[in-house]
Parts: C-alpha cells; sequence; structure tokens
C-alpha cells in the first residue's frame, strides 16, 4: 500500500505550525503532543462536463486497514470534486493525524505546495489575474482541516497503473455514473 507513482511529496505550506506556535506563546513552553496516527489518503474525483453530473471518492489506509467512501454531486466541475475528495478524507479522520493526500491532481496539491493558495488569501481571494477564486468554500473547508491534521499532498499520474489510484478513480466513476444510487 505504498505510493510508488508519487513523484512529488511536499508538505503543505499551511501546517499546523501557527497553532503550535500560539500555544507555546500563551504558555511560554510547547504543548506535548500524542503520537499521532499516520494515515495515507487517496482521493480522487470525475466529471461528466456535458451533464455536470460528477462523483468523488477515497480511501483511507492505515496499517493494513483501509476504509473508502464515494458520493455524488450534480452539476459540479473536475476541480469541485478532486476538491470534495479530499474534504471528505479529512473530515473522515476523528483524530488529529498525520496524513499524506495522494492526488492525481496538480491543481489541488500545487495549492498547497506552490503557494497558490498564500497568494490567493493575501489578494482577497482573487488569482493573479484578479478574477474570483473558484471553489472558495471549499478550499476554506480544506484550510480549516489541515489545522487539525499534519497534511503532506503528494502527486501521481493519474491512469498510469497506481493500484489505489485507480481503485479511487473507479468508485469515483461508479457514483458518478450511479448519481448516488447504489
Amino acid at each position: 500500500m505504498c505510493p510508488k507513482n508519487d513523484t512529488d511529496r511536499q508538505a503543505s505550506l499551511f501546517a499546523p505550525a501557527a497553532a503550535a506556535a500560539a500555544a507555546t506563546a500563551a504558555t511560554g513552553s510547547p504543548e506535548p503532543r500524542a503520537p499521532r496516527r499516520s494515515v495515507t489518503a487517496y482521493t480522487d474525483g470525475s466529471c461528466d462536463t456535458a451533464s455536470g453530473h460528477g462523483g468523488w471518492a477515497y480511501m483511507l489506509v492505515e496499517g493494513g486497514a483501509e476504509r473508502t467512501e464515494a458520493g455524488y454531486a450534480p452539476d459540479t466541475t473536475n476541480n469541485r470534486m478532486e476538491l470534495t475528495a479530499a474534504v471528505r478524507a479529512l473530515a473522515a479522520l476523528e483524530q488529529a493525524s498525520d496524513v499524506t493526500i495522494v492526488t492525481d491532481s496538480e491543481y489541488l496539491k500545487k495549492a498547497f505546495t506552490d503557494g497558490w493558495l498564500k497568494n490567493w488569501l493575501r489578494n482577497g481571494w482573487r488569482t493573479a489575474a484578479r478574477q474570483p477564486v473558484k471553489n472558495r468554500d471549499l478550499w476554506e473547508e480544506l484550510l480549516e482541516l489541515e489545522k487539525r491534521h499534519v497534511v503532506r499532498w503528494s502527486w501521481t499520474k493519474g491512469h498510469a497503473g497506481h493500484a489505489e489510484n485507480e481503485a479511487v478513480d473507479a468508485l469515483a466513476l461508479a457514483a458518478r455514473r450511479s448519481r448516488g444510487r447504489r
């Protein structure tokens, strides 16, 4: 269950360091941390651009155990489904965890690792072209969830034989095609 096709593995620029720094400033000493779970989350989104039907899926892997979930959304985009999969995966973790999110979405990964989110925040949720950032609600959810977890972002090429990526791709596609009906 290792992310063998991952070509890039980076920590987010929004790691919960600010919360730790605030605790240290308030008490004068760092807050002791309980050991965190180590989880890998494989995420994917799917969208039929003609109809707007979309699906998202994730697989959480911890030790030898895995858990999957998938869902459907109407009138959506592929980027929105990619973001939704990551939001749902992080939200499913009930306790603070060290999480590696493996995604085939460079858009999702690079927003965290290449400074896009920092720039959007600095520009009042506007892009470099001064347009409103799309899917702001989901970006804000991801930022909130990152405060609870230590998240590392890893990219893998989609449809390239990565077993877990192929599995979540199939789940997202099935959710999209079934329109959420099982």
